[in-house]
């Protein structure tokens, strides 16, 4: 039990930078000044779904519920 404890944890690190990582990597919300003249309706905004921010915000996501996961296992003490 005491591997798969530490597999678990060296999994849950792994999941944790990479959720910084993505989270640092993507867009502000804020629209700014391009709102008002109508930058928001380009290509890329109504496609945001398949650009790079909108797999940007899958990845982030699923590692919150894998973060969740992970976290409850591991506190529920299945492992002690």
């Amino acid at each position: 039990m005491a591997v798969a404890k530490t597999i678990l944890e060296v999994i849950f690190i792994i999941v944790c930078i990479a959720l910084t990582v993505i989270i640092l990597m993507q867009e502000g919300k804020s629209a700014g000044l391009g709102a008002i003249a109508g930058a928001a309706d380009t290509y890329w905004g109504k496609n945001k779904g398949r650009s790079m921010e909108g797999m940007l915000v899958k990845m982030t996501k699923a590692l919150i519920v894998l973060f969740i996961l992970i976290s409850v296992v591991l506190n529920l003490g299945v492992f002690n």
